[in-house]
């Protein structure tokens, strides 16, 4: 049997739900496909950070202003997909206060609420917050549920009439004059779309390929570890340039540590060091010591959708601890009608934060190329279960999207 949609989208993590469910919401029969069971990618092995866009102010004008706009938007539409936790960027006494001082500045001039406590006040806030910390700024991070926020996408994808298809993994697509004609998904009917969205984030160049266009991904892997911590109430992180071991996220009776950076060449297939692990527990302890000694819950290793083109001119480093930390992380939507194939779009890059955004522009490509004329709703339009944690679990359980990052705080039903 073959499937007859308007729209394919590859990759069902939270880019390609939300491409799925913008296109849906404008009455676009959208069909989404993943490989296996949603959000199993990078999505669902992420750090679970809702940027406030503090991290990338002082260095990425854009994408701290992506991240605040969007860190707004998903507090309103997301509910229990979030938890609005606030952050702290910690100044430990061997930090550099002039980076604090101007990652604050940048926040101020960017519309990121900003505000400096002392050292004692946010020990007083965070007990077990290290003595060496002199200062801190707190800031509108949050924690986001990625489970939950796929699965709801899904959910609105389908209740518009779309489809989702789980453990359909692309085997091929058929070619023919400059148009992809079909799609051969293994365990699902053969795809008859009009048009091909390439949302398969670290894999978007090994997609690509199919389609005989070359996407030049260099993605990079990252270590998070769950431990028992209740302690917690703000995400902390290290006021410093990006580093291993600088973000500590809360979740109900537990904390992530994270993260590290390692060029990988394939995202299914790369070491998983001891000593990444390690590495955790010593630098976030640092932060907050008594994570040193808490128990290991679980470890896992998420893989960055990087898009680097032009890496060589970035002067980037082949390999080891924080490799690529240079690289963008904003994202790019690529016409692939350049490059011969004219019903073909990647999306890559960007940060989980950002995927409604990204989605958006995505779809506006899409929808154009469709001669569709309906505007992008998904800034207002709040996500269905967003009010019922109990709703947006049962989602995670029919979307077989339960993954690491979040299984903590998703009831196993």
């Amino acid at each position: 049997m073959t499937h007859r949609t308007d729209v394919l989208v590859v990759g069902g993590g939270a880019t390609g739900a939300g491409i799925a469910r913008d296109l849906a919401l404008r009455g676009v029969d959208v069909t989404l496909a993943d490989r296996g069971g949603l959000s199993s990618g990078t999505t669902g092995r992420s750090h679970g950070l809702l940027h406030s866009g503090a991290r990338y102010a002082e260095a990425d004008e854009v994408g701290a202003r992506e991240c605040i706009a969007e860190n707004e938007i998903l507090r309103e539409v997301a509910g229990h997909c979030i938890g609005d936790t606030g952050g702290l960027f910690v100044q430990l006494e061997e930090d550099d206060p002039d980076y604090f001082d101007t990652k604050l500045a940048a926040c101020r001039e960017y519309g990121i609420d900003a505000e400096v406590i002392s050292g004692d006040e946010a020990r007083a806030r965070v007990p077990g917050l290290a003595a060496a910390v002199e200062r801190a700024m707190v800031v509108p991070d949050a924690v986001v549920y990625p489970s939950r926020l796929v699965a709801a996408n899904a959910a609105d994808v389908e209740r518009h009439g779309g489809t989702v298809l789980r453990d359909a993994p692309l085997e091929s697509f058929a070619l023919d004059e400059g148009r992809i004609t079909g799609a051969r998904l293994g365990g699902a009917a053969d795809v008859d779309a009009t048009y091909v969205v390439n949302a398969t984030g670290a894999w978007a160049g090994q997609v690509a390929e199919k389609a005989g266009v070359v996407v030049e991904m260099r993605p990079t892997s990252g270590v998070m570890v769950s431990v028992d911590y209740a302690d917690l109430g703000p995400v902390l992180n290290r006021c410093r340039d990006p580093a291993d071991g600088d973000i500590i996220i809360p979740h109900d009776d537990q904390v992530v540590l994270g993260t590290t950076s390692n060029v990988v060449d394939d995202p299914d297939d790369y070491p998983k060091a001891q000593a990444e692990v390690d590495k955790m527990f010593e630098e976030c302890g640092d932060m907050l010591p008594p994570v040193r000694d808490a128990e290991t819950i679980r470890t896992w290793w998420g893989v960055r959708p990087l898009y680097a083109p032009d890496e060589d001119a970035r002067g980037s480093q082949s390999g080891g601890s924080g490799a690529n930390r240079g690289i963008s992380r904003g994202f790019f939507v690529l016409d692939h009608a350049d490059e011969g194939v004219e019903n073909f779009v990647s999306v890559v890059g960007g940060k989980l934060t950002s995927y409604r955004l990204m989605a958006e522009e995505t779809a506006d490509l899409v929808a154009d190329r469709l001669g569709v004329d309906e505007p992008c709703r998904t800034a207002e339009a709040v996500l269905p279960g967003a009010s019922d944690p109990a709703e947006l679990n049962e989602f995670v359980s029919a979307y077989d999207a339960r993954s690491p990052t979040d299984e903590d705080v998703v009831a196993d039903d």
